[in-house]
């Protein structure tokens, strides 16, 4: 039976709604409204206005999303009943600030959700990059006949045996290990934090950073941006890649010298795999779009259209378990926001 309204939490939102289509589904939010009160199905967009004064007034359960503003101390000042933020998306970083904690209130993410995606597509584009899809297919209709690409065929290319380099163990890079299980790869992995114990149990090699980068013929970029991991990749590190081999990067753009990778990227000499860079948008004159041996997306690789369902099925997990005195599965605390991307 669902408890009065009264003694039922209240629930309000704070996303932009032109980012966040699929998100909360109306099943998702008619099973929050039995769990608790939603106050307005209608997300907030900013929290200056009449409507989010008298929404943030009673809000006891925030879920934010993409495009929620900023949640400060004068937003907190507005919201005395305020127990929980559930961040229907990845990193808070930019969405709350230390008052937060300082008033006890409890935040979750979803960031293990928008981890899916990016895991399924660096899996795509590995395999993709191991059979050199994109050569084969710029091959076969700038010929259209199927000379050149027969001959392709005996190069030593596609994904029997071949090393991957992964580096950063996080979330992300963790899930594209399990899913690069079944296949005939022989694993590596770069991450500090990670020891010889815990590479064993799963089932990885762990180098050093210049190490990977020599001896991979593809190479995954997972690590959190932050500004000791800035430009982490240069031109050394470039200099280090076999022929051939394909760089992918699904993290975040500033983490590469992309002045480096260019330059690198203009001798032919290996490939790219791109979803992310610094600029989110690089310039209009960019090589990035010209050249034959980079594949470039526009930060895709995240949850896309219907995979952003389960960002908001996370949330309402975690709104639920909070509402039953559970502990939250993807809590953040204080001392977690120095380390996340």
């Amino acid at each position: 039976m669902t408890p009065p309204a009264s003694n039922r939490p209240a629930i309000a939102f704070a996303m932009m709604p032109s980012r966040t289509q699929h998100v909360l589904t109306s099943e998702l939010v008619q099973q929050l409204d039995t769990v608790g009160r939603v106050l307005d199905a209608a997300p907030m967009e900013r929290f200056d206005d009449e409507r989010a004064r008298k929404l943030l007034a009673e809000t006891e359960i925030l879920i934010t999303s993409w495009g929620s503003p900023h949640i400060d101390a004068a937003v907190l000042a507005q919201a005395p009943h305020l127990k929980l933020v559930a961040h229907a998306a990845g990193t808070v970083k930019g969405l709350i600030e230390d008052s937060l904690f300082n008033k006890g209130i409890s935040v979750s993410h979803a960031a293990q959700a928008n981890a899916l995606p990016v895991a399924e597509f660096t899996l795509a584009a590995i395999i993709f990059a191991g059979k050199q899809v994109f050569r084969f297919r710029d091959a076969y209709v700038a010929d259209r006949h199927r000379g050149r690409t027969q001959s392709m065929q005996s190069q030593a290319i596609g994904n029997y045996g071949r090393t991957i380099g992964i580096i950063g163990g996080s979330r992300i890079g963790r899930r594209v290990i399990e899913l690069l299980a079944p296949f005939d790869y022989k694993i590596l992995l770069c991450d500090p934090m990670v020891g010889e114990a815990e590479a064993r149990r799963l089932g990885v090699e762990k180098t050093e950073l210049d190490g990977l980068m020599a001896r991979a013929d593809i190479v995954s970029l997972h690590a959190p941006s932050l500004p000791a991991t800035r430009h982490m990749i240069r031109d050394h590190h470039l200099s280090l890649m076999k022929q051939g081999a394909t760089f992918i990067n699904t993290a975040r753009g500033a983490l590469v010298d992309e002045e480096a990778l260019l330059v690198t990227l203009k001798t032919g000499r290996i490939d790219a795999i791109i979803d992310v860079t610094d600029p989110e948008i690089p310039e209009a004159s960019s090589a990035f779009y010209e050249l034959p041996n980079v594949f470039l997306t526009p930060h895709i690789a995240g949850a896309v259209g219907l995979e952003r369902t389960r960002l908001g099925e996370m949330a309402v997990d975690e709104v639920i378990r909070f509402i039953e005195g559970k502990p939250l599965l993807y809590e953040i605390r204080r001392d977690d926001l120095a380390r996340m991307a």
